[in-house]
């Protein structure tokens, strides 16, 4: 090797070096990388990687100057999920640029992102239609005279791609070769029939019929199986698809949020800063500035801080089920508090292990109580606007900004003086602010699921 060549891989293996160090260092602290994320080619850590494959590839070869610094950087975000999130090892540069590495390329990253969620839903729809066949299986064998199905995946599956990407790269390792979106999918293939499960029981039902001709009512008893399917949730991928040791879990998490940030989807609603405190209890509050009237509860009233959502706590992953216990409440002639909402949110399939609540449950919720309710976008600030104004709520998924540094669920609740009255569920103090509609339109969630990132309700 040349003199040249063997300067050029030096300065890139240092440069590469030194900004592992910076990021390892934040992944293990379990912090998100916003500078890295955002692929700032000039600045931080994240671009100084990028420059040094890009440096490296000049003297060596793309794909040995990608290894090398994927081996300098074993725990690093951005460079361990290659064959998902940035092409794999033999693409590292835009096929629109070969001068431009994926990592700088959000467009690219995006896109890589929307095929790896695509095919995620394409192979639950399946595990689908799988556990629905073990479902008529078991009932033709039972004997028994009628069926219903409980789904509520009906309208499609409900699942944490983040988590999912994560938990499959830190399985992998340092495996970095084996990475890529063809394995993911045989991996999860390999295992579709222990993506869902179901549970059933036996109950009798009453039916009367009433004779035609002679109008004698009779009755009759029938035998029926209430099948509920449910999905084993991204827990049971990290135990026994990926199996996962608890380092790799960590990791795993670690990366999840760091993706979540960058691409700015409020998958992850944690609060990172709660670290098990309460706030005295509000008693009852209602808003009554607005057109209508809202019940107000907050998540980290010492009522529910503590009380469980699946095997995490309200306190700080409780905004999802906290926001729809307000609208609930607010609309409706039931009383719904967040440990009733959190409850049934978990029962139904809507609670996500360490990530707060998957987006669907906001619509699922909604419809369950009777209340209509349809989803609406970043580019349709009129209709947020004319909803509140004729006395309809609408929840909102955040992204990192004034409401969250990660994701957060909450409640536009009316229009005063040409502002946005909002009911924080982490804030009373914030929900006693007015908004600028700007705001919260550029701080939604960029990649919201199930319709969102708003949802008009009433």
């Amino acid at each position: 090797m040349g003199e040249e060549k063997k300067t050029g891989l030096a300065d890139a293996v240092e440069t590469g070096a030194s900004a592992a160090h910076t990021i390892k260092g934040a992944i293990k602290a379990g912090k998100a990388i916003p500078g890295a994320a955002k692929g700032a080619a000039a600045g931080g850590p994240y671009g100084a990687v990028a420059g040094a494959v890009w440096a490296g590839r000049k003297h060596i070869g793309k794909i040995i100057a990608v290894i090398i610094i994927l081996l300098l950087l074993p725990v690093l975000f951005v460079l361990m999920l290659p064959g998902l999130i940035f092409g794999g090892l033999v693409n590292a540069f835009s096929p629109a640029d070969s001068e431009a590495p994926v990592l700088n390329s959000e467009t690219a990253i995006v896109e890589n992102a929307n095929d790896i969620t695509f095919t995620i839903n394409s192979i639950l729809g399946e595990a689908l239609d799988d556990v629905m066949a073990r479902i008529e299986e078991d009932f033709a064998s039972s004997g028994v005279d009628h069926m219903e199905i409980k789904n509520s995946y009906s309208s499609g599956p409900v699942f944490n791609a983040n988590l999912i990407i994560s938990q499959y790269c830190a399985a992998r390792d340092e495996d970095f070769e084996s990475i890529s979106l063809d394995d993911l999918a045989a991996v999860l293939r390999d295992n579709k029939e222990h993506l869902y499960s179901y549970t059933s029981v036996q109950e009798s039902r009453e039916v009367t019929t009433e004779d035609p001709e002679t109008g004698e009512e009779t009755t009759t008893t029938e035998t029926w199986i209430i099948y509920t399917i449910r999905y084993n949730g991204e827990s049971y991928l990290a135990d026994h698809v990926f199996a996962l040791t608890d380092e790799q879990k960590k990791l795993a998490s670690d990366y999840a949020s760091n993706l979540s940030t960058f691409l700015g989807d409020g998958l992850l609603q944690n609060m990172t800063e709660w670290t098990g405190n309460s706030i005295p209890s509000l008693g009852d509050v209602t808003f009554t500035d607005g057109v209508t009237p809202v019940v107000y509860y907050n998540q980290l009233d010492e009522r529910y801080a503590s009380q469980p959502y699946g095997t995490d706590n309200i306190g700080g992953y409780g905004c999802g089920p906290t926001s729809m216990a307000i609208v609930v409440s607010s609309l409706t002639d039931d009383t719904v508090d967040p440990v009733e909402m959190a409850q049934w949110s978990y029962e139904n399939g809507y609670w996500c292990d360490n990530s707060g609540s998957y987006h669907a449950l906001i619509p699922a919720a909604a419809e369950a109580w009777g209340l209509p309710v349809s989803g609406c976008t970043t580019s349709e600030p009129q209709r947020i606007v004319d909803a509140l104004s004729e006395g309809k709520l609408v929840v909102a998924i955040m992204a990192e900004g004034h409401f969250t540094s990660s994701g957060h669920f909450i409640v536009l609740r009316g229009v005063k003086d040409g502002q946005i009255m909002v009911a924080d569920p982490a804030s009373y103090k914030r929900s006693e602010q007015l908004w600028d509609l700007s705001i919260i339109l550029n701080e939604a969630s960029r990649r919201a699921g199930a319709g969102g990132p708003f949802w008009i309700i009433g």
